[in-house]
């Protein structure tokens, strides 16, 4: 009688200066596996270039555990590339991708593991509540909002790419090749049946956050333009609007300067704020046009994602 093979499932952990996380982070996570027996695991850390103890405390871990492993960059390529590239190197049957600063939950894994079991090949984790600042999280709904009404595919909303992909799923987001993919609105526009798992967003307990305003903004703009066509329609349509009621106000003023020849004084006022008005609402458009092009412009270099610098316990038969 044969032995059943096994199943693998890879942790993924993008990291950047988190050297107060990342041993706690994998104890957490050997302690969810442990309550899986019938399960081998690996854990993967992508460092991108910290500055910090970072890779020093990854390599104490990887010493004494070989499910622990590691992929240094040469560089900070930024979490969106380094992410989705560590989630192509893992050997899993199904991949857990979850960042290094303990806001995903790693206690969620027997959950996302229990609903892989039952037939989903996508289990998300989802937060509709958080712990964070009231405005942080206010703006983080009014864009998710906004996200998705726009977007052309139903996107899922306080998703934030913490989940399971079974490798099914990973194989597809290799075949499609995308070099700055914004992760979560490629897994909803693949169109897998998922499962949502919720969770309260706990504060960061060690470090500070790496997300910046420009890190931030650039994932925002990488989803509208990535999946949404409105903004751009949205330019057209208001440039016909514009040019009609300019055309009504040139018609109106005609008249009323036939009918009221010497009373009429238009004087320059309006004409300054009419022409700073047209400047803005340009300026804004030539913006949204841009970061259209700045996308196509990504896509057609075909840069790598990212350079390893080296990388700690990886056999030579894993996926490259």
């Amino acid at each position: 009688m044969n032995t059943p093979t096994r199943r693998l499932i890879s942790v993924v952990t993008p990291c950047y200066n988190e050297e107060d996380n990342v041993e706690e982070l994998h104890r957490r996570v050997a302690a969810q596996f442990a309550q899986l027996p019938d399960y081998d695991f690996e854990h993967i850390y992508i460092d991108n270039a910290s500055t910090d103890g970072t890779v020093a405390a990854i390599r104490r871990v990887a010493g004494t555990n070989s499910q622990v492993r590691a992929i240094v960059n040469t560089r900070n390529f930024g979490i969106i590339r380094s992410s989705t590239y560590a989630l192509l190197q893992a050997n899993g049957d199904a991949i857990i991708n979850m960042a290094s600063d303990m806001q995903e939950p790693p206690e969620l894994i027997v959950e996302f593991v229990r609903l892989w079991e039952a037939g989903y090949k996508v289990v998300v984790g989802v937060k509709p509540q958080s712990k964070e600042t009231p405005t942080m999280f206010a703006l983080r709904r009014l864009y998710y909002a906004t996200i998705g009404r726009i977007a052309d595919i139903e996107l899922i909303p306080h998703y934030t790419g913490f989940g399971l992909y079974d490798r099914e799923v990973i194989e597809l987001v290799r075949e499609i090749d995308d070099p700055y993919p914004y992760f979560r609105g490629l897994i909803a526009d693949l169109g897998f049946a998922h499962a949502e798992v919720s969770y309260m967003q706990p504060l960061r307990v060690r470090g500070v956050t790496k997300n910046n305003f420009y890190s931030l903004y650039d994932m925002a703009m990488l989803g509208i333009t990535g999946h949404s066509k409105v903004p751009i329609r949205l330019a057209t349509m208001s440039g016909f609007a514009l040019s009609a009621i300019s055309l009504l106000v040139a018609v109106g003023y005609l008249i009323y300067k036939l009918m009221f020849w010497d009373s009429l004084s238009f004087g320059m006022a309006p004409i300054l704020i009419g022409f700073f008005f047209f400047a803005s609402v340009q300026l804004f458009f030539i913006g949204i046009l841009g970061e259209y092009i700045a996308n196509i412009h990504t896509q057609v270099q075909k840069r790598p994602m990212v350079v390893e610098r080296e990388r700690v316990n990886f056999e030579p038969s894993s996926r490259d």
